[in-house]
């Protein structure tokens, strides 16, 4: 049986939760899917409250993923990813974290096994390997889907993880640098793959930030607390297509929606 599965990019501020509210559930319908994930990490610009989780939840997300700013609200957010079964924090993250970095979800008659990881390269949070922790994770509980949204910071980081998972899994999606790529594709054994999602938040902006500002900061001014851009947004994520026979992913397409 055919399931088609879509994954958001890092919902950026109340504009891009405000964006992800009004079109979320019509891309669903037009695309026929069955599980969805998003990641929420930038919903407060850093961090993410229980408020805007409750929020991407009633968007129509199955599931919640964060990243290196998963505390950047850490005294609202600690309790509730200790409390809420369907947001997750990576899992290569210390085990003295609050929450869970992986779980399996019904969906009819398959299981599906949602992982988060931080990558390593630029990302210095005192995370373990990341590729030895998907060996680990992918032991315990079974599932007939396996889905990973690595936030990472460099392509390379995301690619080999693409290859060393290739076939064990069914997708594998990058997030954290906020722009998509156009690689989306099926590795040789049949895992999906693309190597960064894009955003959900203002189009007009540097990674959903007020263009001035970034600027500013290139130019070794000082810039002030980095404020969310203004103006029309953008939905960008990927879809991927997954056989229930196999485990493992046929199609990947991209999309974007303004």
């Amino acid at each position: 049986m055919e399931y088609h599965i879509l994954a958001i990019g890092d919902v950026v501020g109340e504009a891009g939760v405000r964006h992800l509210s009004r079109h979320l559930r019509a891309v669903k319908k037009l695309k026929n899917i069955a599980f969805t994930v998003v990641n929420g990490e930038n919903a407060s610009g850093v961090g993410l409250t229980p408020n805007q989780a409750e929020d991407i939840f009633t968007a129509g997300a199955d599931v919640i993923t964060l990243g290196n700013h998963t505390w950047g609200r850490a005294r609202d957010i600690a309790p509730y990813l200790d409390e809420c079964g369907y947001i997750l924090r990576p899992a290569n993250y210390t085990g003295r974290a609050p929450g869970r970095g992986w779980a399996v979800y019904d969906l009819g008659p398959v299981r599906i096994r949602v992982v988060n990881l931080i990558g390593r390269c630029g990302l210095d949070f005192n995370a373990e390997n990341p590729f030895t922790t998907m060996d680990r994770v992918l032991k315990e509980e079974a599932a007939e889907f396996t889905l990973v949204d690595f936030h990472a910071e460099a392509t390379s980081e995301k690619l080999a993880m693409g290859y060393y998972m290739d076939g064990r899994i069914s997708a594998l999606w990058g997030t954290h640098t906020h722009v998509p790529t156009a690689d989306e594709r099926v590795y040789p054994k049949g895992t999906g793959y693309i190597t960064d999602l894009g955003m959900t938040g203002p189009v007009e902006s540097v990674l959903g930030i007020r263009p001035q500002q970034s600027v500013e900061t290139f130019l070794g001014g000082l810039a002030g607390r980095y404020q969310v851009a203004d103006g029309p947004c953008k939905l960008q994520g990927a879809v991927f297509t997954l056989e229930s026979d196999t485990g493992l992913c046929t199609a990947v397409e991209r999309i974007d929606i303004r």
